[in-house]
């Protein structure tokens, strides 16, 4: 009905300005000089207009940031090609749930033709996808995994989870430290102590991060964890806290830091050169995210190591599937990109890659098969 209803005001449009518009708008060689009015349609006035309202659990994060700019950029390329207009609202959650469910709320009284979200509780997409559900209004769900495949199987076809698999990133992290000369073990007791700052203890990603990393190096050598895990809200500035706490607290035991990301781990950087310790010589530290300036950091060899975590390609993946959605087509559950292990600045470099969609079924099993086998794919 709400298709219908746009149809019959777009014809009416349509009608007026044929009926009032004036008799002759060429250019004198027989072109007309039609316009949309947004500039992105190549001449053409077919386009069609969509209202899509997105969703960011925090502007203060610097992954999301370079997320939700290359997501309104590349949506404004697609316009240009397609001749449609994308109408792009993003909005800030500012890492608060109740303030993101009155948002998400408001995106749908609006009437939205789509909504991109980045949960700020991925518990809380449940209900938000059933009222989305009832108002007809497609869902693509970004960054942070759903807790669990239910989720998805509200409405199938019209909502999905476009991200990568946090179990890689983890896995991957562990893989940088075990194949160093000496897996990490610094004091060559046989154990690699570390202290692990993750980003949301409640978060999938963190979760996934933090339990992989270990058992990845667990592979290699036995691990101990030094203390607790410490909560960093993927905040710099946390991160920096927490590790000089821990270092004043543990000192010279801590031979490697895992942080969830690269802002928790820029900040661990700052505690560890505050203490007059040497990444790469009396401790070593690894984290997600490849951002530009820790990546230069690893390439000068003053950190150990960073795993990508693609933004490019999700956010144009994520626009790529919203315009099926938009299309009025059926989408798979899950496309995933892979996270990438960067050592050197050709690693990091964001060039459009394939996703691969996945169905529930297919998705359960290799879940499965993780835990028979300990391995990823």
């Amino acid at each position: 009905m709400k298709k219908l209803f746009k149809v019959l005001v777009l014809a009416l449009v349509a009608f007026l300005v044929v009926a009032c518009g004036p008799a002759n708008n060429n250019d004198g060689n027989g072109n007309g000089n039609g316009n949309n009015g947004n500039g992105n349609n190549n001449g053409s006035a077919t386009g069609e207009t969509y209202e899509i309202g997105v969703a960011i659990y925090q502007f203060n994060d610097n992954f999301m940031t370079l997320y939700r700019t290359e997501l309104e950029k590349y949506f404004g390329e697609l316009g240009a090609e397609d001749g449609n207009t994308y109408n792009v609202e993003i909005v800030d959650s500012a890492n608060d749930q109740a303030k993101q469910v009155e948002q998400l709320n408001n995106f749908i009284a609006q009437g939205k033709d789509l909504i991109i979200a980045n949960m700020v509780s991925p518990a809380g997409a449940d209900t938000f996808l059933q009222s989305a559900k009832d108002a007809d209004i497609p869902v693509v769900l970004i960054n942070r995994e759903p807790e669990s495949t239910s989720t998805l199987e509200i409405w199938p076809g019209k909502t999905t989870y476009v991200g990568v698999d946090a179990r890689q990133s983890g896995r991957y992290q562990g893989e940088i430290i075990a194949e160093l000369e000496n897996s990490g073990d610094l004091d060559g007791d046989g154990k690699v102590q570390y202290i692990m700052i993750m980003g949301d203890t409640e978060n999938v990603d963190a979760q996934q991060r933090t339990q992989y990393s270990i058992e990845q190096l667990e592979e290699t050598i036995e691990t101990e964890l030094l203390g607790e895990r410490l909560r960093g809200d993927w905040d710099q500035t946390k991160g920096q806290e927490l590790a000089a706490a821990a270092l004043a607290q543990f000192g010279e035991e801590i031979e490697v830091i895992f942080a969830n990301n690269d802002a928790m781990g820029l900040g661990a950087l700052q505690a560890i050169n505050a203490a007059g310790r040497k990444v790469g010589e009396d401790i070593y530290i690894v984290s997600v995210d490849a951002l530009e300036d820790v990546v230069n950091l690893v390439v000068e060899g003053e950190y150990t190591g960073t795993v990508l975590n693609d933004h490019f390609n999700q956010a144009h993946t994520a626009a790529d599937v919203a315009l099926m959605l938009l299309k009025g087509e059926e989408v798979e559950p899950y496309y995933w990109h892979d996270y990438v292990r960067v050592t050197s600045p050709e690693d990091a470099e964001l060039v459009r890659k394939d996703f691969r969609a996945e169905t529930i079924a297919d998705y359960e099993a290799r879940l499965a098969d993780i835990v028979d086998k300990g391995i990823d794919e």
